[in-house]
């Protein structure tokens, strides 16, 4: 993380009521803000004509920030889907790189401009890339926790996604396989209300994602995804719990998409104006800020400095994006063949 170094030094001694310590207070609140002032950028610059697609995870913040804090960085493996900034960012990709995949340039770290957008990817940060159908990453996650097993490897995967791709047969399938074979997999599904424009009890029949885990004698969680810390405290126990090979565990957050699915979608045809306000008082963003600012963790000066910067962080990463160069078209199928 960027310095967010405010006007006096940070415990890294846990807090009993939060079980995080000053220190991981304010780098929560640090990527959860500046995961949501990135996604603002990023919409001005596709509404500019300058970018062509955004995606974003306005609303969902907290439960990426709060469940990627609980893993072991650089150990762990993450499986993400496409609106998981908030889990990158904590991993180590920084606003300049962010701004790079959404724009395209050449030295995207994700994919050096070959893929769409918010298709995330880092060997060294053991970001699993993926593709454009959901869900397939969940398969991918098992694969690796197994071969973590047979390795003896004590390592966690977290694969993470919306509760509509929780339809799809990738996911059944690998919680069926995770089960079986007792994996250390986390699944953390971030259910933000909609799939696309279908409401969650047009997709399935239960109250909770959380429920399916029963079929497959998996142990299960429902979370407020609004709130980081409550997320955090989920998560974390369930990691240590798999990584010494308790099995897999599957986790719901409860959470809200604040925009429309895509920067190409008109969320008003489907979306009533009233659920909308209603849950935007929600905002995950707002929420941790009052909550660490009530009970007197920080100082409003200490949280204003740090919108500051964050503010400064994502407008510098913006401007110098956009002077980098883009992809050479003789590029193009680099990586695509194998090279004599």
């Amino acid at each position: 993380m960027t310095s967010v170094r405010t006007r006096r030094e940070r415990s890294r001694r846990p807090i009993d009521e939060y079980l995080l310590s000053e220190h991981q207070l304010e780098e929560m609140y640090y990527y959860i803000l500046l995961a949501r002032r990135l996604n603002e950028r990023m919409l001005a610059l596709n509404r500019q004509g300058r970018a062509a697609f955004v995606i974003a995870g306005a609303g969902q913040e907290a439960a990426q920030v709060g469940a990627a804090m609980a893993l072991q960085k650089g150990v762990d493996f993450v499986a993400p889907y496409y609106r998981d900034l908030g889990v990158n960012l904590v991993l180590g990709m920084t606003a300049r790189e962010a701004m790079l995949n959404l724009l395209g340039k050449r030295d995207d770290p994700n994919s050096h401009g070959r893929q769409m957008p918010a298709h995330w990817g880092s060997v060294a940060r053991r970001v699993v890339t993926q593709s454009s159908v959901v869900t397939t990453q969940f398969p991918h996650a098992v694969g690796i926790a197994l071969a973590a097993k047979l390795c003896k490897d004590p390592i966690v995967v977290m694969a993470s996604c919306g509760e509509g791709s929780t339809s799809r047969g990738d996911f059944h399938e690998s919680l069926n396989f995770a089960a079986i074979h007792h994996l250390p997999v986390i699944f953390f599904v971030e259910n933000n209300g909609y799939a696309i424009s279908e409401r969650t009890e047009k997709e399935m029949p239960l109250e909770h994602v959380a429920d399916r885990a029963r079929g497959y004698g998996m142990q299960s969680a429902v979370v407020d995804g609004m709130d980081g810390i409550a997320v955090y405290q989920t998560v974390r126990p369930a990691v240590d719990q798999a990584r010494r090979g308790g099995g897999p565990f599957l986790i719901e957050a409860k959470c809200y998409r604040l925009w429309p699915h895509s920067s190409d979608d008109d969320d008003s045809r489907y979306r009533p104006k009233k659920e909308l306000e209603e849950w935007s008082r929600k905002d995950p963003v707002k929420l941790f800020r009052e909550r660490v600012e009530s009970d007197g963790i920080f100082p409003r000066e200490d949280l204003d400095e740090i919108e500051r910067r964050v503010e400064e962080e994502v407008r510098e990463a913006a401007q110098w994006a956009l002077m980098q160069p883009d992809p050479e078209p003789e590029d193009a199928l680099t990586f695509v063949y194998r090279e004599a």
